[in-house]
């Protein structure tokens, strides 16, 4: 395997069907957890209310829809766009979006040519700033081994079906450097607002697992599409 900040390429196809864990079970570590928990709370070691209130402000707030507003951006901004491959970290932190497990962001592209997909091999790193908290399955044992071998595979267990000419290049997010997948404008959304665009995209193509949502022959209202980001 190549060094952690080294994208695996891959370039052919997987005949052969796997089963994929999306993570509907929760894993043992997920149950320690629960029971360590309510343990807390009974004791009174830590108020209920504000782990609920942790949880909400990262799935809702600090969640992917921070992510969808970067993308949007850059969809829209060709100059924006350039800074965010260059510096990823700094243009996020333009539109206010920043913090821990997001000090050092990678930005990588999908083109034609090329599509990205992100892992975490060894545990579970994971941009929150922008992605909100890790899903489970990206933290499942199955996911982190299979998509550095096998990533075609993967992709279409998420329904993702990419042309056999396409590259696949698997990033492995480490503690020092964590990665977030540009998606590519779908067709079709020429004179969308940002508030629009960022409605079409979704926490799994900002992964690599997936990609966004096809335009609708009339877009979403703008003002809904705005309540939808607050």
């Amino acid at each position: 395997m190549t060094q952690p900040t080294r994208p695996h390429d891959h370039d052919h196809n997987h005949d052969h069907h796997h089963d994929h864990d999306h993570g509907s079970e929760l894993s043992e570590a997920a149950i320690r957890v629960r029971a360590l928990e309510t343990v807390l709370l009974a004791k009174g070691y830590v108020n209920a209310d504000a782990l609920d209130l942790i949880v909400e402000t990262y799935e809702t707030k600090i969640g992917p829809r921070c992510g969808a507003q970067v993308v949007a951006r850059a969809w829209v901004d060709a100059d924006y766009k350039a800074r965010l491959l260059a510096n990823g970290t700094a243009a996020v932190a333009e539109l206010s979006f920043s913090g821990r497990q997001g000090e050092h962001l990678k930005v990588v592209e999908n083109t034609e040519g090329v599509h990205n997909m992100v892992v975490c091999t060894l545990c579970s790193c994971y941009p929150w700033p922008v992605l909100g908290l890790p899903p489970v399955w990206y933290k499942s044992a199955p996911y982190r081994s299979r998509a550095v071998l096998e990533p075609r595979a993967v992709l279409a267990d998420f329904g993702v079906t990419l042309p056999a000419d396409k590259t696949v290049r698997v990033w492995d997010s480490t503690a020092e450097i964590r990665y977030l997948v540009l998606p590519q404008r779908p067709a079709g959304t020429e004179g969308w607002s940002e508030a629009q665009l960022a409605e079409l995209v979704t926490r799994d193509s900002m992964i690599g697992t997936g990609v966004p949502k096809a335009a609708q022959a009339r877009p979403p209202d703008d003002a809904q599409a705005h309540g939808a980001n607050t």
